[in-house]
């Protein structure tokens, strides 16, 4: 096999990135204290419109905190999806509860219809807790994850989620720029309409710090404790003080720096992501269609394949990088004794989904060479 010459996403780092970093190593604030962090959480709430945010070190260490923003411990148990990356559900086990596995609609995201049939008909509200009648155990959150850019309809979850008592973590790893124009949640971002949301900028999110995430809310207590809880629970910083257990989740100053630098460019990357879109549509590949009430991020671009395996290996001999969907989560050993769904669609995308090539930096002759790979196969 030939190396690897069209990456399947790759960081776009022509911006001022090395001028921020530079300066936080010339001012010696490379660590989880500086400006940079301030700035960087600063520049996302106004950015995606929450109060505030907070920075730590990648989108599981927000879901873990935003977990216990929820009130989730020992023996509870949270609704998930299964069509996802398993970033989204160990968090669950950190915290010592429990996931539910729930199948996926046609926008790779979860299923509202059967998220509410499961309500009904599986749980009843106790104390106003929904408490699931198989385990007896209580469902105080669902983590909504908004899959390669695309939103989950969170009209409909928001009004089950209120129905039934449950918090809302919204995973927005892989929707930062993704918002609603229409209905009742017009111009709200992906991972502002829930309790709490996160986002990641790992190195091949729409824009990167190398690691690292964000956790967003308009509860400010909430985002006041995760900050509290990410920097080891310190009381006292000189007299190292710590009432509670806490984590080593920070944020760097220097990869808030790169963070900042990125964030001035992601309308760019959006813009550029959505030619490529629909650029790989004119010649001839359908891809997978994005909600039609919101903007979304254009982050990745998934195929239909029916020989999906052959035509990823055939596309890899070329020197074009492609993954298939991730395995289903309720399907992986860690999770053989959980409770899952009706799930039905999520195996049909599993079997048939294949990312192309979505880099913010990939040009017009590199979407003709996959179309025309795709098309000869």
């Amino acid at each position: 096999m030939s190396q690897n010459i069209i990456p399947l996403s790759i960081p776009n780092l022509k911006g001022r990135e090395l001028e921020y970093v530079t300066k936080a190593i010339e001012t010696e604030w490379v660590s989880t204290a500086g400006p940079y962090i301030n700035d960087f959480e600063h520049e996302i709430a106004k950015y995606v419109g929450t109060k505030n945010a907070v920075a730590c070190q990648n989108g599981t260490s927000g879901l873990h905190l935003a977990l216990l923003m929820c009130g989730v411990e020992a023996g509870d148990e949270v609704i998930v999806p299964t069509l996802t990356f398993i970033a989204a559900v160990n968090p669950v086990k950190y915290a010592g509860a429990e996931p539910i596995f729930m199948d996926c609609d046609d926008s790779l995201t979860m299923d509202p219809n059967k998220l509410e049939s499961f309500c009904t008909c599986e749980c009843e509200l106790v104390n106003n807790t929904l408490v699931n009648r198989k385990t007896g155990k209580s469902i105080k959150a669902m983590i909504v994850v908004h899959v390669f850019g695309n939103m989950a309809d969170m009209e409909k979850i928001k009004a089950i989620a209120d129905r039934f008592s449950i918090k809302i973590i919204e995973d927005a790893t892989e929707a930062l720029g993704t918002y609603y124009t229409d209905g009742v949640f017009k111009g709200k971002h992906a991972g502002t309409i829930g309790d709490i949301g996160v986002y990641s900028f790992n190195g091949n999110k729409i824009i990167t710090t190398g690691g690292g995430g964000m956790i967003v809310s308009n509860n400010e207590d909430y985002l006041d404790r995760c900050r509290y809880l990410s920097t080891q629970a310190k009381n006292d910083a000189l007299y190292f003080v710590h009432d509670e257990i806490g984590y080593n989740y920070r944020m760097t100053n220097i990869q808030a720096a790169l963070g900042l630098a990125q964030l001035e460019q992601l309308e760019k990357f959006i813009s550029v992501k959505k030619e490529n879109y629909y650029e790989y549509q004119s010649l001839g590949i359908p891809l997978l269609p994005f909600r039609a009430n919101i903007r979304p991020n254009y982050w990745f671009y998934s195929y239909i394949a029916e020989d999906r395996d052959n035509l990823l290996n055939e596309l890899n001999r070329q020197g074009i990088q492609t993954r298939p969907i991730w395995k289903l989560i309720h399907s992986l050993k860690p999770y053989d004794d959980s409770q899952s769904y009706e799930i039905k669609k999520a195996i049909y995308y599993y079997d048939h989904v294949l990312n192309l090539p979505c880099s913010s930096g990939l040009s017009k002759d590199e979407v003709s060479t996959v179309a025309k790979a795709i098309l000869n196969y």
